[in-house]
């Protein structure tokens, strides 16, 4: 540890003396500290490249079947998500749940309150930018005994009082950038923070719009299985008719009363699936799954077709790809605070106050002290400390590239993952309906011959299955196809784009 000589004066007759060798020593030390402070050591942070391709794979034209349920091949220059992504479903109620989760959904508070103690350690960090000045007062009094000796019988005994009030100041400049990297570090992580935020905002938002979906998908299961019910009421009625009058047998209406039986059964558990989706809602929307309910509404609303944009815009779009990249720079930065280390740290104090045996005289001008000077510290032998310090920031840096670029990765897959679901699934919903108009002729001339006896109750157990089975098919898909699409904006992320993250300025400002 090496120190310079620290300047003091406590005597009105050196005064002048020291601070003619004060100042002529201070200023240039000090005008050297300011020219140093211009140098940062540590790498220049770049964004790595990462693969992307010239365009999405799976946004291929679909059938003439799947364009009239509704996909659309998007075109690059069409216009992208923005904001409140779901209002692309024109649902006014799952605007409302939306517009609730965003006040009261208590993870994406949670992760509020995590940015905001991350914006505070970047203040923290800037804190290290300016001097720390502290103040204090002190008093004391002290009493000394009476000296005894061979010529004196007695001594007095004295009393005295000292009376002080100090200021220190003391200020590390930032040579070689060491709290610029610090105040870098820790911005970057605040933008991870605030990454994060909005990933988890996302996941929750989409959440909730596919548990919405499922939800009124259930509803119309429901409505289904009400209308079959009751269809079967009427045949059992017509077979217990038929059998009294010695048409039909006695295993004709059993078979149809336990297709009625079954049908029933099926129903009572769509009742259940509804209610957890309702109580998964509540959970999001931050209420109270003993008293919240959504109205029985059944899934009337069509899949929209989702604006896809430029493959390559998906990089700026999705805040997990956002939170990978500033993790990067933060690693960076700490490259940058570790490599500080090496060289010295200067850290400039000056003290003063007065001192006056009485409250009366304290402030009186003669009674002042004072001390400047700088002092400068180098480690010369730390064990390789240093070192591997280094080594380990450079590992945690190729390793934050590594997941920056698994990240890019798996946001392709997902985007082509749902874009060939949705496309897909329109192409199925087109020809289940098909299947669906063939059930109903089947079931409708099976009932009609049976009635006229021409044949059996058979034929119409068989096409009355046939139609249900398709009938909850075709419900099912277009309840996958609602929910693919918000699968899809969710892995093109939302209407979030990285030019919302905060910048370092934006962080000062208190909310």
């Amino acid at each position: 540890m090496i120190h310079a000589p620290f300047l003091s004066s406590s005597h009105a007759g050196r005064l002048a003396f020291s601070t003619a060798i004060s100042v002529r020593w201070f200023v240039p030390c000090l005008a050297l500290v300011v020219g140093l402070t211009g140098c940062r050591v540590g790498p220049k942070y770049v964004r790595p490249a990462a693969a992307y391709p010239p365009a999405y794979k799976e946004n291929q034209p679909g059938d003439k079947l799947a364009q009239a349920e509704g996909w659309k091949q998007a075109n690059p220059q069409d216009t992208m998500l923005h904001g409140k992504w779901w209002e692309i479903f024109k649902d006014p109620e799952l605007n409302a749940l939306e517009e609730k989760l965003d006040i009261n959904n208590q993870n994406v508070a949670q992760y509020f309150q995590n940015y905001m103690a991350a914006r505070a350690q970047v203040a923290q960090a800037r804190a290290s930018y300016w001097p720390t000045v502290t103040i204090g007062g002190s008093g004391t009094r002290s009493r000394t005994p009476a000296l005894q000796s061979t010529t004196t019988a007695s001594g007095i005994a004295t009393t005295t009082s000292t009376m002080e009030l100090p200021l220190s100041i003391s200020w590390e400049p930032d040579l070689f950038g060491r709290i610029r990297n610090t105040v870098k570090e820790y911005s970057a992580a605040a933008q991870v923070s605030a990454a994060d935020l909005e990933n988890e905002r996302l996941s929750e938002q989409s959440s909730l719009a596919q548990y919405y979906f499922e939800l009124r998908g259930q509803d119309a299961l429901q409505q289904i299985y009400d209308s079959t019910t009751a269809n079967y009421k009427q045949t059992l009625e017509l077979t217990q008719a038929l059998f009294k009058a010695g048409i039909d047998s006695q295993e004709d209406v059993a078979s149809a009363e336990t297709n009625l039986r079954t049908a029933e059964a099926n129903a009572v558990s769509v009742g259940t699936t509804r209610a957890q989706y309702e109580h998964a809602i509540a959970l999001l929307t931050g209420e109270l799954a003993s008293t919240f309910s959504i109205p029985v509404k059944p899934l009337l609303a069509a899949a929209p077709a989702v604006p896809t944009g430029v493959a390559s815009q998906l990089l700026e779009r999705r805040p997990d790809i956002a939170a990978a990249e500033r993790t990067m720079a933060e690693e960076n930065a700490l490259i940058g605070v570790g490599k500080a280390a090496y060289y010295p740290t200067i850290s400039i104090s000056a003290g003063g106050g007065v001192e006056s045996p009485t409250w009366s005289n304290l402030l009186n001008w003669n009674n002042r002290y004072w001390s400047l000077g700088p002092s400068v510290s180098e480690t010369v032998f730390d064990g390789g400390a240093r070192k591997a310090s280094m080594v380990q920031y450079r590992a945690e840096y190729d390793a934050s590239v590594a997941k920056y670029r698994q990240t890019v990765l798996n946001a392709f897959k997902e985007v082509e993952d749902y874009l060939v679901s949705s496309r897909r699934l329109a192409e199925q919903i087109g020809r289940q309906k098909l299947a669906v108009q063939s059930s109903q002729n089947y079931e409708t001339l099976a009932t009609v011959r049976y009635k006229t006896g021409m044949d059996t109750y058979l034929n119409v157990l068989t096409a009355q299955t046939s139609l249900l089975n398709n009938q909850l098919t075709l419900q099912t898909l277009q309840t996958q196809q609602m929910t693919a699409a918000v699968e899809l904006i969710a892995a093109l992320g939302g209407g979030w784009d990285s030019s919302k993250l905060p910048t370092e300025a934006e962080m000062q400002h208190k909310h």
